[in-house]
């Protein structure tokens, strides 16, 4: 059943809100100027924990990143 209804522009497009949005973030970072660039890519790096679970129970968590390990 087809709408006449308006979608966003990414949606048609075929892409998620999360990766129009992280598009988005990327060209605002690289727009900036030193130092608030640099400022903005260290506040981009994200950490989290993975944990898997067996029998019910939750296995020691690992600590992950998206960047690289220096």
């Amino acid at each position: 059943m087809a709408s006449n209804a308006a979608v966003p522009f990414w949606r048609a497009a075929g892409m998620t809100y999360i990766s129009y949005s992280n598009i988005c973030a990327n060209i605002v970072r690289n727009c900036l100027k030193e130092p608030h660039k640099a400022e903005a890519l260290t506040r981009e790096k994200v950490h989290f924990s993975l944990s898997k679970w067996a029998d019910g129970k939750p296995q020691k968590p690992v600590l992950r990143s998206d960047t690289p390990e220096v």
